[in-house]
């Protein structure tokens, strides 16, 4: 009688990691099956094979969250070299020039900007005290901030930090997964969550808003404001990533916890959850 002989197809690269097992079991006296065809099978006069076995392994190229790795690597290394060349230089060239106090005004005008869709993000995650104290940040830096310029609203007596609340926030925070990781070129690290949140911040945020903030001149200019001022101040994140032994898998992993730090945030967990305002804390010690 002839014994079984398990075969698993490669169908797919994803299943590059596992381990196929052939095995050629003896089942009687002077049988085998042999799992290549004219080799390895018994002869009359031989001694029949007792179990012959062939493992097949190969290289694995993707973890749960990140079953693109191959591909991402390859983006983030040509990014890297974009990096490099072009970006890199231009930020450190924008923070020599330009002031800090004017690298720092611009960064609150576009902050306050932003404020609308946070407002709609903490009312889409009823959170209805999150949202008022967002409005009133709002109006306070857009008025005693002069335009959003200076941020008076988180100092005293104020006391209305900056917070930072997105579309996929709120998806995260109704228990939508992220999904796979993807590295864009020259974007950046996401996730498919990340992508749908952010186009839905993108197209509300100018029509939230109105009036010049719509028009293609103010949005290429502050996009490529914003772009070389973050770049700016990743520069300390980027130099520990790159001087990593595995630097797409640091900046991979770094990201994702940062994400999920935010989600942790909104249901009052982890470590980005803010700390109690100054001026209470100030009082508190006045008064004790």
């Amino acid at each position: 009688m002839i014994g079984m002989i398990l075969f698993v197809p490669p169908v797919a690269p994803a299943l590059a990691g596992a381990v196929w097992t052939l095995q050629v079991q003896q089942t009687g006296p002077g049988t085998a099956q042999s799992t290549t065809q004219g080799a390895g099978a018994a002869t009359p006069g031989e001694e029949p094979a007792e179990v012959q076995e062939i493992v097949v392994s190969g290289r694995h190229h993707g973890t749960p969250s990140d079953p693109l790795e191959r591909v991402n690597a390859i983006s983030f290394s040509a990014t890297r070299q974009i990096d490099d060349a072009v970006t890199a230089p231009a930020a450190h060239a924008y923070g020599k020039v330009v002031p800090k106090p004017v690298r720092m005004g611009l960064r609150n005008f576009f902050s306050n900007l932003r404020e609308p869709v946070v407002f709609a993000n903490y009312l889409l995650q009823l959170k209805p005290g999150k949202a008022m104290e967002t409005v009133g940040r709002f109006a306070v830096n857009t008025t005693l901030g002069i335009g959003g310029t200076i941020d008076v609203a988180k100092r005293c007596p104020f006391n209305l930090p900056l917070r930072d609340n997105r579309f996929s926030d709120t998806l995260g925070y109704y228990g939508v997964k992220p999904g796979p990781f993807l590295f864009v070129p020259v974007a950046g690290p996401t996730t498919v969550r990340d992508v749908v949140g952010g186009m839905v911040d993108f197209f509300a945020s100018p029509f939230m808003i109105g009036g010049p903030f719509r028009s293609r001149p103010y949005v290429i200019s502050a996009a490529a404001i914003r772009i070389l001022d973050r770049r700016d101040q990743k520069e300390a994140m980027l130099d520990t990533v790159h001087g990593s032994e595995d630097p797409y898998a640091a900046r991979r992993d770094l990201y994702l916890e940062r994400q999920r730090e935010r989600v942790q945030a909104l249901h009052g967990e982890g470590p980005m959850v803010l700390p109690p305002h100054h001026c209470r804390r100030k009082r508190e010690a006045t008064t004790g």
